[in-house]
């Protein structure tokens, strides 16, 4: 099975010279001298890691006064250690900020006692979408061959952030499936995923499309690893479609539909569904604390205008971060609602399963 990129894909070094932005936006503030932290609250191996590190540079031309962008990372309880010190920080001066993804979004939509921290109380200003491919080892894709039945017997083992974090998507679509896969919880990013299925350690995993773009596609050029699937994207009337950036990868609903027993209606799929669209879609966000006053918020705005409206982005950004939706300003906020807004019926249905299946109790 192939994986097909987008043509005119170029490298991430093409960065280190491009000078993409003609103009610094938000003349109110301005950063000169400053050094800028860009926390994200996961390990410095995952697809987070990779989005953070794509939009630092960036970031720091379109900024007024170009300031200085370090990315910080502070991985622990599955996002959650970084975000209850976001919630509690009080630097509201733009030289803080937080990167957040679904494995932040999902505690918090599902009540988890270890939150303390309130997206309400942040103010976004970028969303960023993104998209996940499941894979396997090659001894297991050739008896998978698009027959999730040949895999029935198989045992498989999984390196996991929690059950409750964005892992949540793929575990309940395994299941879904009837395929027998123990997650082993604990790592501290999807990096650390990759790293065990490299070691042979698990032999099934996923990563999101930044993070396959860069740790998995060498596997698969040397045959070490093989797509699965992808969870796809969203349609302008809400459906599920083929990811943009794998158009040749089947979706979770394509395989379901052809996999006995596995229902694209019901209980389980629309709790899937509602989540994924929470998880993904709007999947990293920028933030800076709520109490920062509104020139600040602006050049922010400002510069990632400036940064996804550039010539060259679509060019530079398609290799590492995938195709998908930059958003800023009301579209962000759009995002940002859909991301942490999830029914009643879906949040029960996972609260249900994570119980069952996991032990997992959230209150």
């Amino acid at each position: 099975m192939g994986t097909k990129l987008l043509p005119g894909a170029v490298a991430f070094g093409l960065l280190a010279s491009a000078s993409i932005l003609p103009m610094q936006a938000g003349a109110d503030a301005d950063f000169s001298g400053e050094t800028i932290e860009f926390v994200i609250p996961f390990s410095e191996s995952g697809g987070s890691a990779k989005w953070a590190n794509f939009y630092a540079p960036l970031l720091s031309q379109a900024l007024p006064g170009e300031p200085t962008v370090v990315v910080k990372f502070m991985p622990g309880a599955g996002s959650t250690k970084g975000a209850n010190w976001f919630q509690n920080n009080r630097t509201d001066d733009g030289t803080v900020i937080f990167g957040t993804s679904g494995s932040t979004q999902f505690p918090y939509l599902l009540g988890d006692p270890r939150v303390r921290y309130d997206y309400n109380d942040w103010q976004v200003v970028l969303a960023s979408g993104t998209g996940g491919v499941a894979y396997l080892p090659p001894d297991l894709a050739a008896q998978y061959d698009g027959n999730v039945a040949n895999l029935a017997d198989v045992d498989f083992i999984y390196g996991s952030q929690g059950a409750t974090r964005l892992d949540l998507v793929p575990l309940l679509a395994w299941e879904m499936l009837g395929l027998n896969v123990e997650p082993v919880f604990g790592i501290k990013g999807r990096g650390d995923g990759r790293l065990m299925f490299e070691r042979g350690e698990a032999n099934i995993d996923y990563q999101t499309s930044s993070s396959f773009l860069s740790g998995v596609m060498p596997l698969v050029d040397d045959g070490k690893a093989v797509p699965m699937m992808t969870w796809g994207a969203l349609d302008a009337d809400g459906n599920i479609v083929r990811d943009p950036t794998f158009p040749d990868i089947p979706t979770f609903k394509e395989v379901c539909e052809a996999t006995e027993g596995c229902e694209t209606s019901g209980e389980a799929w629309d709790a899937w569904k509602a989540f994924f669209v929470a998880g993904f879609p709007a999947q990293k966000m920028v933030f800076l604390p709520g109490s920062t006053d509104a020139e600040i918020v602006e050049a922010y705005s400002a510069a990632f205008d400036a940064i996804k409206s550039d010539d060259d982005f679509g060019q530079t950004a398609a290799p590492v971060l995938g195709v998908y939706p930059q958003m800023t300003r009301d579209e962000a906020q759009g995002a940002l609602q859909s991301a942490t807004t999830v029914s009643d019926e879906a949040t029960a249905f996972v609260t249900t399963w994570l119980q069952e299946r996991y032990g997992v109790t959230l209150n």
